[in-house]
């Protein structure tokens, strides 16, 4: 490869799971930039539904020979004019995450809600991603990595820890509630069990396949149940709940009929946190009528991503040795078929990309 080039991975047949890995030029980084020499890229399921535009939501379909990926850690090697350098100096490693920049001043983003930014950047979606050796974003908004915090543990922290961490402080629960985390072996599932256990000292049940049992339960996770062989899991949940149910349910799997059974393994005031994105055409909770609701004054909320501080604090967390991402190394090359067993759900955990390699 020459030394002008940069290598990288794109979506170049949108709508359906293909990779096709390209040299493009090193980019320039503009005003308020940095240009960041990335070494690691963590591998996200939303990284898939962008590539086969499984999110209807989304407000155009993702573009021919866009460059995916949103865990990205790298160093920082050149600024742009106007970039900060009170915070972020050259040589300094950064991360950078789903959302790549937002405009910092509108009513969302002043309250601290940075994934509602009308104006926000989306890494791997119409903004290039961090499946490449090269990548500009805006100084004010990369994450510093801690001294110390490997950089392939760091990346899949910068998607999954954050998103999990957030979604946790949502789920109001206090310290010894009980927390049931559906998809609780997968890539944000365990660093979920991991912080809900060891950082927010809550009670863990984990629901996976029966494959992930270990991961889930080595996670911190108090108990475990095979989703496809316990025929009543609420009546299982409530067993291990003294009764009453879980205090919170989070919602990891990007699954309708996960979010369908999610309220009724509540018990009165318990809170369902939304994270997984169904693909496919949009559906309501199937299981979210008013009337339990209101009795059992239940909730239901969403939660996208997490602020910046929670970056930092998810970050912090790995770095004391809280909590470590179970994570296997990869080469850009291999990520076509790193998809194609995430389409299988064969994954356990997290798949990190070298890109120096």
């Amino acid at each position: 490869m020459s030394s002008n080039k940069n290598r990288a991975a794109i979506y170049d047949k949108p709508g359906e799971l293909s990779i096709k890995v390209v040299d493009l030029e090193i980019p320039e980084p503009g005003a308020g930039e940095v240009l960041v020499k990335l070494t690691h890229s963590g591998v996200c399921h939303s990284d898939y539904g962008i590539m086969t535009n499984g999110w209807k939501f989304l407000p155009a379909p993702t573009a021919e020979g866009q460059v995916g990926g949103h865990e990205g850690v790298g160093e920082v090697i050149s600024l742009g004019s106007g970039a900060d350098t009170s915070a972020i100096k050259v040589g300094q490693r950064v991360g950078i995450k789903w959302l790549a920049g937002i405009c910092h001043s509108c009513p969302a983003c002043l309250s601290n809600h940075d994934a509602s930014c009308p104006s926000q950047k989306i890494s791997g979606y119409y903004t290039p991603g961090t499946f490449q050796q090269y990548v500009c974003s805006p100084a004010n908004y990369v994450t510093p990595i801690p001294d110390g915090l490997d950089s392939a543990e760091a990346a899949p922290l910068l998607c999954a820890g954050v998103t999990v961490y957030s979604a946790l402080k949502k789920a109001n629960t206090e310290s010894g509630g009980f927390v049931v985390v559906l998809g609780a072996g997968g890539g944000l599932g365990h660093l979920a069990v991991q912080i809900a256990s060891r950082g927010f000292k809550m009670r863990v049940i984990g629901i996976d396949h029966g494959s992930k049992k270990d991961l889930v339960m080595q996670s911190g996770a108090e108990q475990f149940i095979d989703h496809t062989q316990e025929k009543d899991i609420p009546g299982k949940v409530k067993e291990y709940t003294e009764g009453l149910g879980a205090h919170a349910v989070v919602v990891l799997t990007a699954a309708n009929g996960a979010y369908a059974s999610a309220i009724p393994l509540l018990r009165f005031a318990g809170t369902v946190v939304a994270v997984g994105i169904p693909e496919g055409e949009l559906q309501p909770v199937a299981s979210a009528c008013p009337g339990p609701m209101i009795q059992h004054e239940l909730k239901l909320v969403g939660s996208a991503v997490g602020t910046r501080l929670d970056a930092i604090k998810t970050l912090d967390l790995a770095k004391r040795g809280v909590i470590k991402s179970h994570h296997r190394i990869a080469k850009l090359d291999e990520l076509q078929s790193i998809f194609e067993e995430m389409h299988r759900g064969a994954i356990n955990g997290r798949v990190v990309l070298d890109l120096q390699a």
